[in-house]
């Protein structure tokens, strides 16, 4: 039996995003929670490191726009933080493990568990009910949504920052390792968008000039009635078209909301922008999602 039926698919493609519940066992998600626990634990955090991630729009430009060290982590393991974490002498103001925002962009390459959920039998069972022919892996991360500190994400689309042409070649996979509640932030949506295009992209500047990248356009406003929660279950994931308008708000309670979450692609008949931000490396080009 499909994990992934035709009136999931249906509703993925009307709504431009889907819940389903089960992929992964609580085991599961508690092994990729451990593993996640010792990269942190052994991390070494360079003084140039200590920048916080944030998604308001100018403060993008200012803290990864100027920083070539999110501009070259697609091919990498590096770190980024809540704010408020670091005082003014570069120490930690909560213990480090409550400290991260995520972690990205290429653990599905280089650490074997997540490599091992990303390829999952389920996942790409999900991918060739959609039609995926040629799907391609094009980044990964580890949100913490830290307890009390975890930040909001503000109305996006994910195309916004990975841009193709045609778009709709995009979908993110996010898979919840504990539950995510309204209470600890979990997604909001509004049904529907993925059908108005978009409104705003991040590009490259060329080499060299500051800041790094830019927005082209202003995000929409949204109404914020028309946005839906959408709690998950433990091993549950939530499927998010490229064009879907989607939020989270901060985290209020006492509890994180751990997610390990990814990005696939078309990649038949489509081309990947240039401008964006991500782009492949010789030492880790796309990789395709079916193996062999």
């Amino acid at each position: 039996m499909d994990f992934l039926t035709d009136k999931d698919a249906e509703k993925y493609h009307k709504d431009g995003y889907l819940v389903l519940e089960g992929l992964l066992s609580p085991a599961e998600c508690d092994e990729l929670r451990l593993r996640m626990g010792e990269i942190v634990d052994r991390m070494d955090v360079p003084d140039h490191c200590r920048i916080q991630f944030s998604t308001n729009h100018d403060e993008q430009l200012k803290e990864q726009g100027n920083a070539d060290y999110f501009i070259t982590s697609g091919d990498k393991i590096r770190f980024f933080f809540e704010k408020g974490v670091f005082d003014d002498k570069g120490n930690f103001t909560v213990p480090k493990e409550c400290s991260l925002n995520k972690i990205g962009h290429a653990l599905h390459a280089y650490e074997p568990l997540f490599k091992s959920a990303t390829h999952s039998p389920k996942i790409q069972g999900i991918a060739k009910k959609l039609g995926l022919k040629s799907p391609v892996i094009l980044q990964s991360m580890y949100i913490f949504k830290q307890p009390g500190i975890g930040g909001e994400v503000t109305p996006h689309q994910d195309a916004t920052f990975l841009h193709t042409e045609p778009l709709g070649r995009v979908m993110g996979v996010w898979i919840a390792l504990e539950d995510a509640t309204v209470d600890n932030g979990c997604l909001w949506f509004i049904p529907g968008s993925h059908n108005n295009g978009i409104t705003r992209r991040m590009v490259r500047n060329t080499k060299d000039t500051y800041p790094l990248t830019d927005f082209v356009g202003r995000e929409a406003n949204h109404d914020d009635e028309l946005f839906i929660p959408t709690p998950v279950k433990k091993g549950g994931v939530v499927l998010i078209h490229g064009e879907v308008v989607h939020k989270s708000e901060p985290n209020v309670s006492e509890k994180s909301r751990h997610v390990y979450t990814f990005h696939i692609m078309e990649s038949q008949k489509t081309k990947w922008s240039p401008e964006n931000w991500l782009q492949p490396t010789e030492e880790l080009p796309f990789p395709a999602l079916y193996t062999k």
